[in-house]
């Protein structure tokens, strides 16, 4: 998928919004239980009824492994089922990967070649080693942590050197790496006052952005300060939607909410004359 491509589907469903797929077998209705596979029952449930909000989906890798081969299995299918039934659809495995040489490789690999995502999530902390195996497919993404929406963000991001903290180095640094237009970066949206010295770095790219939602940042706020000529936004929400209902009536519950910010951001767009 190109910037070009996901641009397209913004414009077309009105929406930059991406559905995280957190799933957790303590939360989700009971008879879910009883399917063979319950994990995959519940991803389908929600991605079916949230589709025409959405441009994306990022299934959390975490909470699949937990579950072991089981959950791989389950991982499995679920992007087999987007990439068949909702081809349109940006998927997002959010991995958060970071490691050298032939083992960067072999992610990569595993990530773009055995699942066929369009992207994943991968940490900088290993420098340029540890990114640009993810960088060598054409139309895949490598989604760069850069500012982070948890609070010991805190313990590494903000430190500074010459006066420019850490997120801002990773970032500037970043675009020297081979095939870095093939780069996204995670900023989350409570951080949403950086949103404008990132842009300054990163005018073009398209920002990842946890954090709306139960974590407390503003929608608004990510938007004024972040959003590009192509939106340049995907802004994600997990637990608000997957479970905004534990009940039998989850999956109309999550469309309920999806659909909500959906024209949440439909406005968005307007009032920026992107759509």
């Amino acid at each position: 998928m190109t910037n070009t491509f996901l641009f397209e589907q913004i414009k077309a469903k009105a929406s930059f919004l991406c559905v995280g797929l957190d799933i957790d077998l303590e939360k989700i209705p009971p008879y879910l239980l009883k399917e063979e596979d319950p994990v995959f029952s519940f991803a389908k449930a929600i991605i079916d009824s949230t589709h025409n909000f959405t441009v994306a989906y990022k299934p959390n890798l975490a909470f699949f492994e937990s579950y072991g081969p089981k959950g791989w299995s389950a991982f499995e299918k679920v992007i087999d089922y987007l990439n068949t039934n909702y081809p349109d659809h940006f998927t997002i495995a959010d991995a958060k990967r970071g490691d050298i040489g032939n083992t960067a490789n072999r992610y990569a690999n595993a990530f773009f070649k055995t699942y066929c995502v369009d992207s994943v999530t991968v940490a900088p902390y290993m420098g340029r080693e540890a990114v640009e195996p993810f960088l060598r497919f054409k139309d895949k993404f490598a989604i760069l942590l850069a500012l982070t929406s948890n609070k010991s963000a805190d313990d590494f991001q903000y430190t500074k050197e010459n006066q420019q903290p850490m997120y801002e180095k990773v970032i500037k640094t970043s675009l020297n790496w081979k095939n870095s237009e093939r780069l996204m970066y995670v900023v989350g949206a409570t951080k949403a006052e950086a949103f404008l010295s990132i842009r300054k770095l990163v005018p073009n790219s398209f920002l990842l952005v946890p954090g709306v939602g139960v974590q407390g940042g503003s929608l608004t706020e990510v938007a004024d300060n972040g959003m590009n000529s192509q939106c340049g936004l995907l802004v994600n929400s997990s637990r608000g939607i997957i479970y905004a209902s534990q009940k039998n009536d989850f999956a109309d519950a999550a469309a309920y909410q999806a659909e909500k910010l959906q024209k949440e951001m439909q406005i968005l767009l307007k009032s920026k004359g992107l759509i």
